[in-house]
């Protein structure tokens, strides 16, 4: 088998456009993970008693969100690496039902 150099990228034609992001655009990011942070903490001090976890794991479904989207440049792919990190986030979320369904059912009555 001969290698060869494929400067048109016709072999893998999803590697010819990169998309380039702008430091701006990173800096708005870095920003709005900051004021996702200081909203966490924030949360952290405040007693809403069993949703204070809850709270937490949405602000940090929030900040992961962004760092996928942008950080592993997940918004500008193919529907199909959209597809498959969807797919993870909706394994994550059956794995917490289900841990969340046994964790409540050996308690119950009890509170």
């Amino acid at each position: 088998m001969t290698e060869y150099h494929d400067p048109s990228n016709v072999v893998n034609p999803e590697h010819a456009d990169h998309h380039i992001i702008t430091p701006r655009t990173y800096g708005i990011v870095f920003i709005t993970l900051l004021v996702f942070t200081a909203i966490t903490v924030k949360a952290a001090f405040i007693n809403l008693g069993i949703v204070n976890p809850i709270i937490a794991l949405g602000i940090a479904c929030t900040k992961a969100v962004i760092v996928i989207l942008f950080f592993m440049h997940v918004k500008y792919q193919s529907k199909l690496v959209k597809l498959t990190v969807i797919a993870g986030f909706f394994t994550f979320i059956v794995l917490i039902t289900m841990t969340l369904t046994d964790y409540i059912s050996r308690a119950w009555g009890l509170w």
